[in-house]
């Protein structure tokens, strides 16, 4: 099936690796124009010469450079901006008593700032698209909160319920915003920790472990590039009746029916 996504431009934050990387890729081989950004020019350089990209280094914490960056991609990539895909975002590993009054300010900040910046600085080229979309990336975190992820799942918590707010405003200016919640996704944090556990089990023995331990019916940990079959889906114009909803990207895991 033709999603409709070639020869239309989209904005992906956080594009360097993990799920942003594999979204850039996945537009691009769709005929998409693509702009994306990250605040490591050397990480940016991974994703390849294409001459349907535009790369650029920002912190979506700084509006000034959104809105520079915003405005450099349309310039680059043919004046228009058709959908936005915001993925920059990590995720702090502290209970309550670990969490300073910083560490909640930092999270907060960096959640909100992450969807508002780069949706002021789009939003007036998604006004004029025909088919403008808004993929908040989010976390199964929202509705399932772990003490391990505190304010990591209170902002995303918060998120979930702003990108709702959004849909309803947004409306009538014909953008529609939808939500992907991940689960456990194989990116470089986990290879990481893998090594950094000292354990003397292979990499695939012990993901499997992890995901029967938080509940994973898959019994797997997921791949970047399937989220971003699930974020393609919600920014194609063939969704155009699907707004202010999200989409559980997690292989079964779950503590309830919402």
């Amino acid at each position: 099936m033709d999603l409709g996504l070639a020869d239309r431009t989209y904005v992906v934050t956080g594009g360097s690796s993990g799920v942003g990387l594999a979204t850039v890729r996945a537009l691009l081989d769709e005929g998409a124009r693509v702009a994306t950004c990250g605040r490591d020019a050397g990480r940016l350089t991974r994703i390849g010469a294409h001459e349907r990209l535009f790369t650029g280094v920002c912190d979506v914490r700084d509006a000034d450079a959104v809105r520079d960056f915003v405005a450099a991609s349309a310039d680059a990539l043919g004046g228009r901006i058709d959908g936005l895909v915001n993925n920059a975002g990590q995720s702090r590993m502290k209970r309550l008593d670990e969490t300073t009054a910083d560490d909640w300010r930092d999270e907060l900040d960096l959640k909100f700032a992450g969807v508002l910046h780069p949706l002021h600085a789009a939003r007036p080229y998604l006004r004029a698209a025909d088919a403008a979309a808004i993929v908040n990336v989010n976390a199964v975190l929202a509705k399932q909160p772990e003490p391990r992820l505190i304010t990591t799942s209170a902002a995303r918590a918060g998120i979930l319920n702003l990108s709702k707010s959004l849909a309803v405003e947004l409306a009538a200016d014909g953008i529609r915003v939808n939500s992907v919640c991940l689960g456990l996704i194989d990116t470089g944090q986990w290879t990481r920790r893998h090594a950094a556990s000292g354990s003397d089990r292979s990499y695939e023995e012990w993901q499997a472990e992890l995901a029967a331990d938080r509940g994973v019916a898959l019994g797997r940990l997921g791949r970047a590039e399937e989220v971003a079959y699930a974020i393609l889906a919600l920014l194609a114009p063939r969704a155009s009746y699907i707004t202010g909803t999200s989409i559980d990207v997690c292989g079964g895991v779950g503590r309830g029916i919402l």
